[in-house]
C-alpha cells in the first residue's frame, strides 16, 4: 500500500524537521514547503493527501493560503491542520471556519500529531467514498462536493458544508452542540458550544430560499437534529 504524502508548510526549519523526522517514523512521505508559493506550487504538482499549515508564514499567512485551497474545486477536498502559536478561541474560530480540518497549537507532541492526522485521514477517507444523499430534492455530492436544492447549486461555506453532510449521513437523530462539535470539528478541539449555533444560522439561511431550513430542528434541551418530519407543537 502506498504512503500517505503529507505537506509540511513552515517557514521555520527547525520546525519543518522535527515534524518531517516524526512523520518519517510512522510511515508517512513527506513533503516541505516554507511559504505559501512553494506550498501552492507542491500541492497543484504532488497532489498531498494531508496539509499541516503554519499561521504564520512570510508574505501571505497560512490562513490565507487555507482559505484559497478551500475556494479552488480542485484542491478544496485536501484536509488541512493547522499549526499555530495562537492559542486565542478567535484565531481557532477563524482557522475552522475557512475550513481547516483541525488545529494544533506549538509548542505540541510529535505523538499527539500524529495521532491527529490519522484521525483527520480517517475522517476524510469515509467522507470521500460515500455515495451522494438526496432527501427530498436536496442534494449533497461528496465527490464533487456540491449542494443542490431542487437542482440549483447552494452556496455553502466549508463548516456549513461539513456540518450539513454530517446532519444528512446521521438523519433523524438529536444531537448535543458538544456532540456536533466532536463530530464535525473533531474531539481535540476546543471551541465554544455557542459557536455551533451561529453554523446553524448559517445553513438554514443557505437552505431557506429552497424550504429546506425546516430539515434543520432545534430540539429544546438537547440541540439539532436533522428530519423530514414536521416537529411536534411545544
Amino acid at each position: 500500500m502506498s504512503k500517505h504524502k503529507i505537506l509540511i508548510v513552515d517557514d521555520e526549519p527547525a520546525i519543518r524537521e522535527m515534524v518531517a523526522v516524526a512523520l518519517e517514523l510512522a510511515d508517512f512521505e513527506v513533503l516541505e514547503a516554507e511559504n505559501a508559493q512553494q506550498a501552492h506550487e507542491v500541492i497543484v504538482d504532488a497532489r498531498p493527501e494531508l496539509v499541516l499549515l503554519d499561521w504564520m508564514l512570510p508574505a501571505v499567512s497560512g490562513i490565507e493560503l487555507a482559505r484559497r485551497l478551500k475556494r479552488d474545486d480542485s484542491t478544496s477536498e485536501i484536509p488541512i491542520i493547522m499549526l499555530t502559536a495562537k492559542s486565542e478561541e478567535d484565531n481557532k474560530i477563524q482557522g475552522l471556519d475557512v475550513g481547516a480540518d483541525d488545529y494544533i497549537t506549538k509548542p505540541f507532541s510529535t505523538r499527539e500529531l500524529i495521532s491527529r492526522i490519522k484521525a483527520v485521514l480517517r475522517r476524510t477517507s469515509v467522507t470521500g467514498a460515500e455515495k451522494a444523499i438526496d432527501v427530498e430534492g436536496l442534494c449533497l455530492d461528496p465527490i464533487s462536493h456540491r449542494i443542490t436544492a431542487n437542482g440549483e447549486p447552494v452556496d455553502m461555506g466549508p463548516t456549513e458544508y461539513r456540518l450539513l453532510e454530517f446532519f444528512m449521513s446521521h438523519q433523524e437523530r438529536a444531537y448535543s452542540r458538544t456532540q456536533l462539535l466532536d463530530q464535525v470539528w473533531g474531539a481535540n478541539v476546543y471551541v465554544e458550544d455557542r459557536t455551533i449555533d451561529v453554523h446553524i444560522r448559517r445553513v438554514r439561511k443557505a437552505l431557506a430560499p429552497y424550504g429546506f431550513d425546516r430539515f434543520i430542528q432545534t430540539v429544546r434541551g438537547t440541540g439539532y437534529r436533522f428530519s423530514t418530519k414536521t416537529p411536534r407543537a411545544s
